[in-house]
């Protein structure tokens, strides 16, 4: 389909107003690939925006520019009101970024971590309101590696929080997770959501995304294909004549077993 762009899209300024990332004629090559190639597209402001697509697709150099982190050839990329390639700097003071592995000093405990982070943005703030936030007090005195897969996850998703981001940038945040874990972590990125802020959601589970995602944007070789709420790509799809062999229940194997189980999480 190429380039997908919201009607009316012309430029910038005035029509950036309502969006927290706006993104127009975006480039990227690495010699003679082209990663991104020629993408636009809006988030609008507190959406969960999914950025959907297999390896190599180009979604990952996508998110590495908007994060200030790596510079675009060609377009042009407004994050919460900054140019990123004019300023790069400036936009890291106004999202937080979780990625999918991380690493924290081993010696310290998860509130010394808290308060390290915050002096790097030059804040002072609560750590333990934050670490209460993302279900954490209980680990508070803990260092990194005693904590499970899925209370490493959330307190990187703790550390991105520390200077009150506009937008959030989640990166495969559920991977490797067992289904409690991955069922809490959908909650806490619905209660961030709603303080007001927007959500960038990159992930290879389907479920995952049409569960939280408002608009996905589904990419391949660097262009968009198409974007749009998922239960609107879902229904033109049916539409299409598309039919499965096996027909889907209301319940699957992962919802027998939570309620077997139960939904609290299983941590030590």
């Amino acid at each position: 389909m190429g380039v997908v762009t919201q009607p009316g899209d012309s430029g910038l300024g005035t029509q950036s107003q309502g969006f927290a990332i706006v993104v127009e004629g975006l480039r990227k090559r690495y010699g003679s690939l082209v990663a991104v190639d020629g993408i636009s597209f809006r988030v609008k402001e507190r959406e969960i925006f999914g950025l959907l697509g297999p390896n190599g697709a180009g979604k990952t150099t996508t998110v590495e520019i908007l994060e200030g982190l790596r510079g675009a050839d060609e377009g042009q990329a407004i994050v919460a009101g900054i140019d990123v390639r004019r300023e790069p700097e400036k936009v890291k003071g106004l999202i937080g970024v979780q990625l999918q592995s991380s690493a924290f000093f081993d010696g310290l405990s998860l509130l010394e971590l808290i308060d390290m982070f915050a002096a790097l943005y030059h804040r002072s703030v609560d750590a333990m309101a934050i670490l209460k936030k993302v279900d954490l007090t209980e680990k508070a005195r803990s260092t990194i590696n005693r904590l499970s897969g899925g209370q490493k996850q959330r307190f990187s998703i703790a550390t991105a929080l520390v200077n009150e981001p506009q937008i959030l940038f989640l990166d495969e945040p559920t991977t490797g997770l067992d289904p409690q874990a991955r069922r809490n972590l959908w909650d806490l990125a619905e209660s961030i959501r709603s303080e007001g802020r927007t959500i960038v959601l990159t992930t290879h589970y389907m479920d995952e995304a049409e569960t939280l995602c408002d608009r996905v944007a589904i990419m391949d070789h660097g262009k968009i294909l198409a974007m749009e709420p998922p239960d609107t790509l879902i229904q033109r799809l049916l539409d299409k004549g598309f039919h499965k062999d096996r027909v889907e229940r209301s319940a699957n194997l992962e919802d027998v077993f939570l309620d077997m189980t139960g939904h609290g999480l299983r941590e030590s």
